[in-house]
């Protein structure tokens, strides 16, 4: 007997793969609901009964210790997937604890060979089944997450050939595999002359199912009650503040008033925490969907427009703001897995660590934010070696002064101790390029962001 957990955000299409998988294999499938627990148990022994070859018969259960027991006898074998296992575990909290004495050496699971899958949405609820002292812990042995379709792989399932259309739409919907099919009936962008075009009638359309679908990601979190303060959260961070401190001042709170809405919107893999490269201790916020990140920071400041069907209105009065908040952060983050991902010739080693970093410049009394930081690996008793210095711009030609930038951030991370003697700097645009460009400077642009094929 073996256990297997797998989890993701929702619309990945972990549903689809496992039931094309049991399909594949045969064995036994169950998508639990949110429903009572004598609900579910009725429901669990109409499908167990099923599964035996019966026509509308039940088994009755009078609780999941006796349902699990039958389980296993009447598949001893094969594959047996329980879907959306969270909405089971919500009215029985007790079933983690069952399962773990079904797979004890003495449980009556280990008398047959089935394997069983556990798997869910709620990423909270999935990730606490086999942490700290849970009954599940070192129980496992597959614990797989569906993770969305990185940009290649997005661009090349939504058809997208035009690199810079393939970044806009993916700082929309971003990887979600279900958004382009069940979400927007396979409308997909023309050209970028469609694109505008393209937005107002599927993403902005109260008709079309992906225009709520951010609020409904939210709402979806078994651990999210009052949206409110996590949409705020969620405001503060699409609106540039990205620090814990910059959150809390932009939806006037203290610090400490938002330690569990962060800590559950990253449990939930919402948001993700991100290291600063050159300063300990300080870490930047990001927000992981692109759909949530287009609703904060386009929707729900038209929200009234949009509801009174004015799509055409909203987009024109927020389209300079979802250039500069959604598509320029969105096109660093891009590239930062661009450069994550490349090759050991890029930067003359395999990357250690990508991230972006502000490095001090005390004569100027300023900053410079370096939007790719490209780290070698660490090794001790030596000083960290920095592969590359980047520079991003989505709407802008990239020039002479911004190299310039790049080489003041270099002399300084030099002084400060870091070794900068083979550090590569590169630029990245989505604009081009001047032609005065200095010699021996790395240029990414959007074709070869897109190049390499996608796995």
């Amino acid at each position: 007997m073996r256990l297997g957990i797998v989890s993701g955000r929702r619309r990945q299409g972990k549903t689809y793969l496992l039931d094309a998988l049991i399909r594949e294999l045969g064995g036994f499938f169950f998508a639990a609901t949110d429903e009572t627990e004598s609900q579910a148990l009725a429901r669990f022994g109409r499908a167990l009964a099923a599964q035996t070859g019966g026509t509308g018969g039940r088994f009755t259960f009078a609780d999941w210790d006796e349902a699990l027991e039958r389980l296993f006898t009447v598949v001893p074998e094969g594959l047996i997937v329980i879907d959306e296992f969270p909405y089971l575990s919500k009215h029985s909290p007790s079933l983690p604890s069952l399962i773990q004495h079904a797979l004890d050496p003495r449980g009556y699971a280990r008398q047959g060979k089935a394997r069983l899958l556990l798997c869910g949405s709620a990423l909270g609820v999935m990730g606490r089944l086999l942490a700290g002292n849970a009954p599940l812990r070192g129980r496992a042995s597959l614990e797989l997450v569906v993770k969305p379709l990185n940009y290649r792989a997005s661009a090349k399932f939504w058809g997208i050939e035009d690199p810079r259309l393939a970044v806009l739409v993916h700082s929309i919907v971003g990887g979600t595999p279900a958004y382009r099919r069940e979400f927007v009936a396979g409308d997909t962008p023309e050209s970028m002359e469609d694109f505008d075009a393209w937005v107002t009638r599927t993403v902005l359309n109260p008709e079309i199912p992906l225009y709520r679908e951010a609020r409904y990601l939210l709402a979806e979190e078994a651990d999210i009650r009052d949206t409110a303060i996590y949409h705020a959260v969620l405001d503060a961070i699409a609106s540039g503040n990205a620090t814990r401190g910059g959150i809390a001042s932009h939806i006037g709170r203290k610090s400490t008033d938002i330690g569990h809405p962060l800590s559950v919107l990253e449990d939930s893999q919402l948001i993700a925490r991100e290291d600063d490269a050159f300063r300990k201790g300080r870490s930047l916020y990001r927000i992981c969907e692109p759909l949530i990140v287009f609703y904060e920071s386009v929707m729900w400041r038209e929200w009234d427009r949009l509801e009174r069907h004015q799509p055409e209105l909203a987009w024109r009065n927020s389209r300079a703001t979802f250039l500069s908040q959604v598509v320029g952060p969105h096109f660093e983050a891009l590239c930062r897995e661009w450069a994550m991902s490349s090759e050991e010739e890029v930067f003359g080693e395999l990357p250690g660590k990508v991230a972006a970093g502000a490095v001090a410049d005390p004569h100027n009394r300023t900053q410079i934010q370096v939007d790719v930081v490209v780290l070698a690996q660490e090794e001790h008793g030596r000083p960290q070696r920095i592969l590359s210095l980047g520079e991003v711009k989505w709407d802008k030609m990239i020039t002479p002064a911004h190299v310039e930038r790049l080489r003041r951030a270099r002399d300084l991370l030099s002084v400060k101790g870091y070794d900068t003697r083979d550090t590569v700097l590169a630029c990245y645009s989505g604009a081009g390029f001047h032609a005065d460009i200095p010699g021996g400077v790395r240029l990414i642009g959007l074709e070869e962001l897109y190049a390499r094929s996608a796995p």
